[in-house]
């Protein structure tokens, strides 16, 4: 039977309410700085590029001479550095995933999430109010620090899903991780409305108040955070009904588990006695688990390839949305940020809703498979958008639901269940590092994907662009397909056998 879509309420404590909600914001306060430089990217071509190539100069600095201070010839080529840059910030974020994923199953996780916070906010302060503010312009000065950027950020994600981890067992999993994981989205929204608001003033200052509001959420966190119910005495079997990190053999059970039904009467029948000999023997600190054998675990290659081609197109909208419809349609910068959180809307919605359908199924990958199949043909919608600002709206919200719900359920749910599977029989950690493995490989696809999307857009135009987006998403359900055969014949089998015993 499916478990429990929410449990019930008794089952959490205040911890619990406060968990959610420090790493919640921790991450909403990470995706809301990150956001800024994709808002303000028409200004920061405009300031580096001379007046006479850019026609909206006089809206930005009237009063600075541009042609002593630019990077590049034309619009063009501060465009293709900006693709360039978001690579560079993805790839080191990539390898940085790999790497503090291990560290967060081997430190303690509180102290590397607020290195991750504070460090960023300060690297963001640098490279987007310092320089401008001191008139530094130099290419491997913006490289250097977005490099470090990247490293810093990458602390953030693995951390904060193996705390929810800690918290929230498998019951009803589907639906709290698909709650939670809307940070990423509100985030954006956030970013949006912050860089907008301070837009008129300069691009700096839009760093300048994220990076701000970043580093005190970082303190806030490292004073307040509790990774794990032990650190208060909480027995998670006995409050929550969850049962305790180290032996809760229900969390430890995928959804997406390969195993045939024989094979799961068999745990079931084991089940009590394997309680009954863990609580003769004396607790157990759980050992952390090595990359190798991480990456070795069921079901985590075919859904790291799978986010590597969705991480692509979901953070194509993330990085490029805002530039998109202000070039395409030749809407103010301001404007564009303000309707772009209409994808991030859509995202929160459908990552929330999917999650409690999979809770009911008591299955993942159909509902991924479903919901991307339609992700395609809603972006073969938005690519023949009008330029309407409503219209445009409702199909970036359409696109939002089937596109960016699946890609949160992958990283925070999915992640959850295959760092807690029956492989690592509860005496190993492995959540931050198989979450770092998912996170890590879709950013690797993400990173290749931002430059790849500037240069289609330079030479072939946005069209093409919007179809190579569609290839990427049946890419990723191509790399599930085994799982979803699986599941699905898993479903149809437990279907045959109520109809027997009727």
């Amino acid at each position: 039977m499916p478990p429990s879509c929410c449990g019930s309420q008794s089952q959490y404590t205040h911890h619990h309410l406060v968990t959610f909600a420090l790493t919640f914001f921790s991450y909403v306060l990470l995706h809301s700085s990150r956001k800024t430089f994709s808002n303000v990217k028409v200004s920061i071509s405009a300031q580096w590029t001379p007046t006479l190539q850019n026609g909206s100069s006089s809206a930005f600095s009237p009063s600075e001479t541009w042609e002593d201070n630019h990077l590049f010839a034309d619009e063009k080529q501060a465009t293709l550095f900006l693709g360039a840059l978001d690579s560079i910030f993805l790839f080191s974020y990539a390898v940085g995933l790999y790497l503090s994923g291990v560290i967060g199953d081997r430190v303690n996780l509180r102290y590397v999430l607020c290195v991750g916070l504070c460090g960023s906010a300060v690297v963001e302060f640098l490279f987007g109010t310092v320089t401008e503010w001191l008139k530094i312009y130099n290419v491997y000065l913006y490289c250097g620090l977005w490099v470090l950027n990247g490293l810093l950020q990458s602390a953030v994600w693995p951390c904060v899903v193996a705390v929810m981890g800690n918290w929230f067992g498998k019951s009803g999993r589907g639906f709290i991780f698909g709650l939670w994981s809307a940070c990423a989205s509100v985030g954006n929204i956030l970013g949006a409305f912050l860089a907008s608001s301070v837009l008129k003033y300069g691009y700096e200052y839009a760093f300048l108040v994220t990076s701000v509001v970043q580093f005190a959420g970082g303190i806030v966190v490292f004073f307040g955070l509790l990774t794990s119910p032990k650190e208060v005495g909480l027995s998670l079997e006995t409050e929550t009904g969850l049962g305790p990190v180290e032996t809760d053999s229900d969390s430890h059970r995928p959804l997406m588990s390969d195993e045939e039904d024989e094979v799961e009467v068999e745990v079931y029948a084991q089940r009590d006695h394997t309680i009954q000999q863990q609580e003769e023997l004396p607790p157990q600190t759980p050992q952390a688990i090595g990359f190798c054998q991480a990456f070795c675990l069921p079901g985590v290659l075919p859904y790291s390839l799978a986010y590597a081609c969705l991480k692509l197109v979901n953070y194509s909208f993330f990085f490029w949305l805002p530039f998109y419809l202000s070039s395409n349609f030749g809407w103010k910068e301001a404007e564009a940020d303000r309707l772009s959180v209409w994808y991030d809307v859509g995202g929160i919605i459908g990552g929330t809703v999917q999650g409690l359908i999979s809770d009911f199924m008591g299955k993942r990958s159909p509902v991924l498979a479903l919901s991307l199949l339609f992700a395609m043909g809603a972006l073969v919608g938005y690519s023949h958008s009008p330029n309407d600002k409503v219209i445009n709206a409702v199909l970036l919200a359409t696109t939002g639901f089937f596109t960016g719900g699946p890609s949160n359920m992958i990283s925070s749910a999915i992640s959850a269940d295959l760092g807690r599977q029956d492989a690592l029989r509860g005496c190993q950690e492995a959540l931050a590092t198989v979450t770092g493995i998912v996170d890590g490989t879709g950013s690797i696809g993400a990173a290749v994907g931002q430059y790849l999307v500037s240069l289609i857009e330079s030479k072939l135009g946005w069209m093409c662009v919007f179809y190579f987006f569609v290839v990427m998403t049946g890419g990723s359900i191509v790399f599930i397909s085994p799982l979803i055969f699986r599941e699905v014949r898993a479903i149809w089998r437990d279907r045959r056998a109520s109809q027997r015993q009727l």
